[in-house]
């Protein structure tokens, strides 16, 4: 994706926030892009911004090695706002002070507006916002004035109104400081001028003028799964170059129920798109016979995949283009952005690069967006809405909600079971208020008793979230009475199963997905 007319760059030093403040930018229909800190100034100049945010951090500016921006940042012209740290190594690079000081701020605070104008333009005098810091701005830069404050931060915000650049020592972009999109909103329109242009049809204008120039007279081969992520891919593509693209199905013997049938009905018979489905159950349950280790499976399932995909986009002739339905939290969290080491949380089935010989070059229209903004698009290109609000989906499908052996019979005993959460979820009419629900089969049997019988059989676990990106998520409080459906609909309905967990962790410290 090209950046856009109205674009803001969002410099990361180490917050976890971060991708919160390009939300919140982008809820403001004003698209935003996040960089490392270390960015040049001729990479901006490329970029070119019409204002920078920088992140919060957990370092201090005083200390060795600190991250910090070039200084030369600030000679661009660009509107800056700094959050949290970046007001302090705002202060900081300009010749202001901070001190670590004896009194924290962690939590809520009131906020005392002594400046209305541009930043606070149009928000009472005082406000509650969430501060975390343990340092402050002890003297402003040349040229600096404070513009508001709390009862132990004598700096809690302040400007350069000449040279357009302010900072807040609070974090507007979290729902603990209820008018904070009002303050961003403030630095987008008021400071940097904006808009307010990036919408979702103006995504898709922009998104099939650069697949068609991009492509030109080439053909496109894309790995259909039937989820939001590449059905949406698959839409925008064939909007923009229509027979030129080729769906590749594979059934891998890992999909939810019935999913084979759904997808050959939507996209071959109803939107008349060039569907190749292939069946791969055997081949894929053969490989992963006898693999307990989750990255072990992930790893085997990806690299059939190539092999089968391979295999079948041979058939097709010559092919310049790979699609895929690749998203912003798939890069972040397989690839650490800072480009240091990380610890990698789990392998994505859409991540990290391409065998050489299949010479594809990659084609990934959604790379820059979270969930939420691939289903707006998703409705305004008019996709049904069992498609849109569909939950998310594994790459390696079942293999990853099986733990332990992977067969066809507990693949057969989970897709039954999933079926039913997904059913009773539906009924209660909570589907589309959850971000993630299904069952997990676990490694282990349990003693029970069905009439007078002893039994000896699976265990299933629901797993339900409420979450905004897949980033971290909440578990759901689901009422006791959907769960006890859920439970005895299953017991009764899928012999080899006779007891129903639910899990009740959140993200972090748990992933969404058991595996």
């Amino acid at each position: 994706m090209s950046f856009q007319s109205e674009t803001i760059l969002v410099l990361d030093f180490g917050s976890q926030y971060t991708q919160l403040v390009a939300r919140r930018v982008r809820e403001q229909n004003v698209y935003s892009v996040i960089y490392p800190y270390r960015i040049s100034t001729d990479q901006i100049r490329r970029i070119n911004p019409q204002g920078i945010i920088f992140s919060g951090s957990p370092a201090n500016v005083y200390q060795t090695k600190a991250p910090l921006p070039d200084p030369k940042i600030f000679e661009l012209g660009i509107p800056i706002l700094g959050i949290c740290y970046g007001l302090q190594c705002t202060a900081h690079l300009l010749g202001g002070q901070v001190k670590k000081v004896k009194t924290r701020e962690y939590g809520y605070a009131k906020l005392h507006v002594s400046r209305s104008e541009d930043l606070f333009k149009g928000l009472p005098k005082q406000m509650d916002c969430w501060m975390s810091h343990g340092d402050q701005v002890s003297r402003l830069p040349k040229g600096f004035e404070r513009i508001a404050h709390t009862s132990t931060a004598p700096v809690a915000s302040f400007r350069h109104r000449e040279k357009k650049i302010y900072g807040v020592q609070f974090h507007p972009e979290v729902a603990h400081t209820p008018l904070g999109s009002k303050v961003i909103r403030n630095f987008l329109c008021r400071i940097c001028g904006l808009k307010g242009n990036w919408t979702p049809k103006s995504f898709i204008q922009e998104s099939v003028r650069e697949i068609r120039n991009r492509v030109g007279k080439e053909r496109v081969v894309l790995g259909l799964s039937g989820g939001v992520d590449s059905s949406v891919t698959g839409i925008l593509i064939h909007r923009a170059i229509g027979e030129k693209l080729t769906c590749i199905f594979v059934d891998n013997g890992l999909l939810r129920l019935n999913e084979r049938k759904r997808v050959d009905e939507l996209f071959k018979k109803n939107l008349k798109m060039d569907i190749r489905i292939v069946q791969a159950e055997d081949e894929f349950l053969r490989k992963l016979h006898g693999v307990k280790d989750p990255e072990q499976k992930r790893k085997i399932i990806g690299r059939t995949f190539i092999k089968v995909f391979e295999r079948e986009a041979k058939k097709l002739g010559h092919v310049a283009f790979l699609a895929q339905g690749t998203l912003y939290p798939d890069v972040i969290e397989s690839v650490s952005f800072h480009g240091g080491p990380t610890a990698t949380i789990k392998s994505h089935h859409n991540v990290g690069g391409l065998p050489k010989r299949m010479r594809f070059k990659l084609l990934e229209p959604l790379r820059a967006l979270f969930k939420d903004e691939v289903r707006r698009v998703g409705r305004a290109l008019k996709l049904p809405s069992d498609v849109i609000d569909r939950h998310p989906f594994p790459g390696p499908g079942l293999a990853v909600r099986i733990l332990g052996d992977i067969t066809k019979d507990r693949c057969d005993l989970l897709r039954k079971a999933d079926w039913i959460v997904m059913d009773e979820i539906k009924k209660a009419g909570l589907y589309r208020s959850l971000w993630q629900s299904f069952g997990v089969l676990l490694p282990v049997k349990s003693v029970g008793v069905m009439g007078d019988e002893r039994t000896y059989e699976h265990v299933l676990a629901i797993r339900a979230v409420n979450s905004q990106d897949g980033m971290t998520a909440d578990w759901a409080k689901l009422p006791y009475d959907l769960l006890g459906k859920m439970s005895n609909r299953i017991i009764n309905e899928v012999p080899g199963i006779n007891r129903v967990c639910y899990d009740i962790s959140s993200k972090p410290p748990a992933t969404i997905e058991w595996e």
